[in-house]
């Protein structure tokens, strides 16, 4: 994962953002926060997963199904390969 916004936060300006909100909320509202924003990207990535499981499962029904009409197609094009060589004798 790519961390591109994070090059052009220096130190000093994450530690005035971690002192305006411990001034602006107070210590006591910062480990609530933290638990509803660990929670948040708790049910961000399980969402993606399963966004992901549902996208493989579906590509591997295609799959499923193109691998079944190909042997299908190999199968008669071997028969009428067959009828051919009968026909013509070669």
């Amino acid at each position: 994962m790519s961390y591109l916004f994070l090059n052009s936060i220096s130190g000093g300006e994450i530690i005035l953002v971690f002192l305006f909100i411990l001034i602006f909320f107070g210590a006591d509202k910062i480990p609530s926060f933290a638990r509803t924003f660990g929670r948040a990207i708790r049910q961000m990535r399980d969402a993606t997963q399963s966004i992901q499981d549902d996208i493989q499962s579906s590509a591997n029904e295609v799959k499923k199904d193109f691998n079944k009409i190909q042997k299908d197609v190999e199968k008669e094009t071997g028969e009428l390969k067959d009828r051919f060589k009968d026909q013509t004798g070669l």
